[in-house]
């Protein structure tokens, strides 16, 4: 493999996509240990992006609207981001220099692996890199801890998601707090600022206080921060879940139409227990509401594999290394 002094990766996506790149980045810089990496993705990543240890900084971009990605030039481009031909085009015009993607002839890119569909994430990534030349681990997961004072301890319930097929409706996710917090665990609701009021009926519901909501009120860096100190995670299958996976925390993962065959934590670790039910998820998507596969879990499960996540929990959770400094 050879050298390049500067490298532009593009993954113009949420958390979760992020961290399921995090191998292959790493992979990557070990690769070009020398090379300053720039993430071309959403801004508010910056900070997720310094904890990967794998990224000098991060460029705007949010999803594939920018007509090209600036900071150049560079010496090589490589699309973390999709099949093509949208996000294969857009780096083309944003750098002459070669491109490590997957092969996508409506691109004019020759090169490169086929696109698998019925392939996990971070395997995906992983196999692209394996083919130019890199050593990927998918089981390098793990992120470093952002330098924040947070409360430790929490059992964080983030009942939000991106769409609305993932998100298990609000009366169970009441129900499942109210459960915990009887047991003795420490709830408290995470979500961005426009799930707050869905928060806060959660916890209204659930007997908790207007301060066990802390939707609306952490950014990225916080969210890292209090999951790496939590307890335990209980979510759809979203962002925050694969931050569980990258701190090594308990977790409870429930899941729609997308299992965790393509999106879940990895196997063999008993502290992230995925929940799902194919069956119904090969039923149509609704044009609204909840996904039939994740309407299959009930609360009653939920609550059986938060035990069994915290008993089979990790001594020591979260990689003992300090953070590096936000990308810029």
């Amino acid at each position: 493999m050879s050298r390049s002094r500067r490298i532009l990766v593009l993954r113009a996506l949420g958390i979760g996509d992020l961290a399921a790149a995090v191998p292959a980045l790493r992979a990557l810089r070990t690769a070009r240990p020398d090379a300053r990496i720039t993430l071309a993705a959403p801004d508010w990543l910056a900070p997720l992006a310094g904890l990967t240890g794998a990224v000098d900084r991060v460029e705007a971009v949010d999803g594939l609207a920018a007509s090209v990605v600036g900071g150049g030039p560079y010496d090589l481009a490589v699309n973390l981001h999709g099949r093509g031909p949208r996000s294969h085009l857009l780096l083309r015009r944003s750098t002459s220099a070669g491109l490590w993607a997957f092969r996508c002839p409506a691109a004019e890119h020759g090169t490169g692996p086929d696109w698998r569909a019925a392939e996990h994430e971070v395997a995906r990534w992983c196999r692209l890199l394996r083919w130019y030349g890199g050593t990927p681990d998918p089981q390098d997961l793990a992120l470093r801890r952002p330098r924040l004072a947070v409360p430790t301890g929490l059992t964080l319930v983030h009942p939000g998601a991106k769409t609305a097929d993932r998100r298990w409706p609000a009366a169970r996710f009441a129900e499942v707090c109210a459960a915990l917090h009887r047991s003795g665990h420490r709830v408290a609701l995470t979500g961005s600022a426009a799930e707050r009021d869905l928060g806060l009926d959660i916890a209204a519901r659930a007997g908790l206080g207007e301060d066990r909501v802390l939707a609306g009120r952490t950014g990225v860096a916080e969210l890292a921060a209090l999951v790496a100190a939590a307890r335990l995670v209980v979510s759809g299958d979203t962002g925050i879940a694969h931050l569980a996976t990258a701190y090594a925390v308990p977790s409870v993962v429930m899941f729609g139409a997308l299992g965790p065959h393509l999106w879940g934590p990895p196997a063999g670790r008993p502290w992230h227990q995925a929940l799902w039910h194919p069956d119904p998820a090969a039923l149509p998507r609704p044009a609204s509401g909840p996904h039939p596969a994740l309407l299959a879990t009930t609360c009653t499960q939920v609550i059986e594999a938060a035990e069994l996540a915290c008993a089979a929990a990790p001594a020591g959770a979260g990689p003992a290394v300090p953070a590096a400094p936000a990308a810029a």
